[in-house]
């Protein structure tokens, strides 16, 4: 059984209670196949945050991680009409070392998917999608 560290905490500010609950129950679930956290804006965004990572692998050097621009198309990370951002992300944990590979996130997040059923609290997995694949991306069902 695994537990939120501080940091991780700290950027689930703003976040849905619905989802923090959540990745508390998963962490601490017996059967979680690994620890994770949550990424520096892996919370809530704001314009500005989802701005600049749009441009990423655009007008910034890198790939492209979004396709939400957060002005014209707003992400599930700011925040909604109940002023909870109504999504987060997640890094898994391999030997205390942070990493994306599909190869941990994908256990993580059946993990993640079978707690939310447990809970009755309704996610999407961005794993999930067909056009474009998130594999750190949750959100609650709109």
């Amino acid at each position: 059984m695994f537990k939120l560290g501080k940091r991780s905490r700290k950027r689930l500010e703003g976040v849905h209670p619905s989802l923090i609950k959540l990745i508390e129950f998963s962490l601490n679930h017996k059967d979680c196949p690994y620890d994770f956290g949550i990424p520096q804006l892996g919370g809530l965004r704001t314009v500005e945050d989802q701005k600049r990572l749009y441009a990423g692998g655009r007008t910034i050097p890198g790939k492209i991680v979004t396709y939400v621009d957060g002005v014209k198309k707003k992400s599930n990370h700011q925040a909604k009409e109940d002023g909870f951002g109504h999504a987060f992300d997640i890094y898994g944990l391999d030997h205390g070392v942070a990493t994306w590979s599909p190869s941990i996130l994908t256990p993580i997040a059946e993990h993640i998917k079978n707690c939310a059923k447990e809970l009755n609290i309704e996610i999407e997995w961005g794993g999930d999608w067909t056009k474009f694949k998130d594999l750190p991306h949750f959100q609650l069902k709109s």
